[in-house]
């Protein structure tokens, strides 16, 4: 993450009651912002790279789309890349314009915790299905499930699911972790 961007998320974070959040329209407008940058680069590999970082946001917007979007950047071979972009930018706005659900975010954090299982102790483990729990049941907000789970992709040295817009845009960074606090045990 680039000075611009840390600028943006401390400028625009919101009060919220459990932390600080970003609102969905500060998201939406994030994720434009940076696929402009993509668009202005005219290069392919940024659109890869912007999938990439972008996978888990699209993802709990619509996973349809998601999909639409991969087959998209698959495609550089069969079209130019103006056409490409254009049809890529046509469905990143659907994607975004679905509001993110429990459930989608539920099923986005079963895809980050498919990073970890292996490694994690039964401890762990049972702590981010309490986790999971709690956020279903609206216990806890995503931004505070995701402040609990991304001190560990550092742990154990996930750096894709550390360039996770995902995280940077959901998650209440500020929180202690329920992981951080496991390791001072």
């Amino acid at each position: 993450m680039n000075e611009e961007e840390c600028n943006f998320i401390a400028k625009d974070k919101k009060i919220g009651k459990r932390g600080k959040e970003l609102s969905l329209e500060d998201i939406k407008t994030f994720v434009r912002n940076k696929f402009t940058e993509v668009k202005k680069s005219d290069k392919i590999k940024e659109l890869v790279s912007f999938q990439a970082r972008n996978k888990f946001l699209i993802m709990a917007h619509s996973q349809e789309e998601l999909k639409t979007l991969g087959r998209i950047v698959a495609s550089n071979n069969k079209m130019n890349l103006p056409e490409i972009l254009a049809e890529y930018e046509k469905h990143l706005n659907l994607a975004l314009e679905r509001i993110p659900t429990a459930k989608t975010h539920s099923n986005v954090l079963m895809h980050v915790f498919g990073f970890f299982s292996g490694e994690f102790s039964d401890l762990e483990r049972k702590k981010f299905f309490e986790l999971q729990e709690n956020y279903k049941k609206g216990k806890i907000t995503i931004g505070a499930t995701l402040a609990e789970v991304h001190p560990i992709t550092y742990r154990f040295n996930k750096t894709y699911l550390a360039s996770q817009t995902y995280f940077l845009l959901y998650a209440n960074l500020d929180e202690e972790s329920i992981f951080t606090m496991l390791d001072k045990k």
